[in-house]
């Protein structure tokens, strides 16, 4: 069933719980992501901050609740009186439009950098060799990567491998990008190579939705960012609400742990 379109959000997600057997890890969220927007999903690990992503790809079922795509409901069919399961094709329908960046790079081994961005436009757009190319190194190049086209992931610095990963994303038009921590398994004089790539996005109006522990990208960048606690959300507003405004007693722990962890890069 899609939803009725009335200045459509891109990502819907209305009253969605979650819960692994008997333990509920997502309660009750509401989250809507409109065009161009970039909302930066913060807290501390284990409050549902990545399943809550995972759920908005249908990485994980969500148990309750409903989330939409573009207005089309993801991962269930309820047009019967009884909840089921999407197909795989309907499912792959309502997700075409989306991108997903993980923590590990997940790139092929065995192909360049140039093939791994490739291989999708060939296999699922069913674009010539020459045409994917020529769009491949086109998003390499937007991502600062041209001079690395016919490398191998081994040979590619972290930094490299998460750039060739984005651009892997990129090359489907995805309306929206989800990134889960993508900056987590870098070393720390890699990460800004990788969020000044984001922050290109973010300008270019690219609708993303990003998991991160990078206040300093989210204050930036984000036009909302959102606290999870405990598989809720506590708090959500602007950057300078979040970050320079009042805060409940846990939002303030949580950034003051987070600023005295981070005291010595100060």
């Amino acid at each position: 069933m899609n939803k009725p379109i009335k200045e459509q959000p891109i990502v819907d997600v209305q009253n969605m719980s979650k819960s692994f057997g008997s333990t509920r890890v997502l309660n009750n969220i509401d989250l809507q992501v409109n065009h161009s927007e970039v909302v930066c999903l913060i807290g501390p690990s284990g409050s549902g901050k990545s399943t809550l992503l995972r759920c908005i790809a249908f990485l994980e079922q969500y148990s309750d609740g409903n989330i939409y795509i573009e207005g089309e409901m993801l991962g269930y069919n309820d047009d019967t009186d009884i909840r089921k399961l999407s197909s795989t094709k309907e499912l792959n329908h309502v997700r075409r439009n989306m991108g997903m960046v993980f923590q590990q790079f997940n790139l092929w081994p065995h192909m360049t950098a140039l093939g791994n961005v490739t291989e999708a436009l060939v296999r699922v757009k069913k674009l010539s060799r020459v045409a994917a190319n020529e769009k491949g190194l086109a998003i390499l190049a937007k991502v600062g990567l041209s001079e690395r086209a016919s490398h191998y992931p081994v040979q590619l610095s972290g930094g490299q491998q998460q750039r060739v990963a984005i651009a892997r994303s990129l090359a489907m038009e995805p309306s929206v990008m989800l990134f889960d921590e993508p900056t987590s398994a870098l070393d720390p004089e890699l990460v800004g190579e990788v969020l000044q790539v984001m922050k290109d996005l973010a300008n270019d109006g690219m609708t993303m939705i990003v998991v991160t522990h990078e206040m300093g990208f989210a204050a930036q960048v984000a036009d909302s960012v959102v606290f999870l606690d405990h598989g809720k959300i506590l708090v959500q507003g602007s950057p300078k609400e979040i970050f320079q405004g009042e805060k409940p007693p846990r939002l303030q722990q949580f950034l003051q742990n987070y600023m005295d962890r981070n005291a010595f890069w100060e």
